[in-house]
């Protein structure tokens, strides 16, 4: 499985990402498209929100930064730029500004691992493992204050949270969905994506430097 990420690290895919997240009788649910170049650190993601404050963001990784676009009005043409290792997660199984490389990053560490069978997936058969993140794994690049309220939460609890990974990979070796779930009194976190047309060549457009504004964080449900 470890091999897989590995792999699909090296390649390009078609992303379809949806973060569902439900608690006290609401649910709603995001989704996250687009293409992204692994090998070359290189994407082009929309963020949708159907009904929320801000329905829609655009984001664009190129050369070690992340450019993020979403506002309305006289500034919809601007786009928020800063360096991409230095965006962090705000909410759990959130990736930070939705990098697909980060949602790797966590399954590569998936513990406790077993195979549990195969399934097609996106009309590919595919080989299912199983396996949990440990706390470590889930407080990967999160903002501080954040990551401060789950560690309390873990002392409370006296163990990890329950969060499980699941992966799927092709008959050559490629993650072909991943998903990571959270379940802890009363609220759930779902986050599964898929990947196709996988070695799929990604065009990416990297916004003008006169379009672009610094930005010292980026926060937010769409953001993650």
């Amino acid at each position: 499985m470890r091999a897989a990420v590995a792999r699909t690290g090296t390649t390009s895919a078609r992303l379809h990402e949806r973060i569902e997240i439900g608690g006290g009788g609401r649910e709603y649910a995001l989704t996250v498209t687009g293409g992204f170049d692994f090998g070359r650190d290189r994407g082009s993601l929309a963020v949708d929100f159907p009904g929320g404050g801000i329905s829609h963001l655009d984001e664009v990784f190129a050369d070690g930064k992340v450019y993020v676009r979403g506002a309305s009005g006289p500034d919809a043409g601007t786009w928020g730029v800063m360096p991409r290792d230095k965006a962090v997660a705000h909410y759990a199984l959130r990736a930070p500004v939705n990098d697909p490389e980060h949602v790797l990053r966590q399954i590569s560490a998936m513990r406790r691992v077993s195979r549990e069978g195969e399934e097609t997936v996106h009309g590919v058969r595919a080989a299912h493992y199983r396996g949990t993140l440990d706390h470590k794994t889930l407080t990967l690049r999160m903002a501080p204050d954040v990551r401060s309220k789950l560690d309390q939460g873990r002392d409370l609890l006296g163990d990890d949270f329950p969060v499980f990974a699941d992966a799927w990979v092709d008959g050559r070796g490629r993650l072909v969905q991943t998903r990571m779930t959270l379940n802890l009194a009363g609220t759930q976190v779902k986050v599964t994506m898929g990947l196709s047309g996988l070695g799929t060549p990604v065009s990416v457009k990297t916004p003008r430097p006169g379009d672009t504004v610094p930005a010292g964080s980026m926060s937010g449900v769409l953001s993650g």
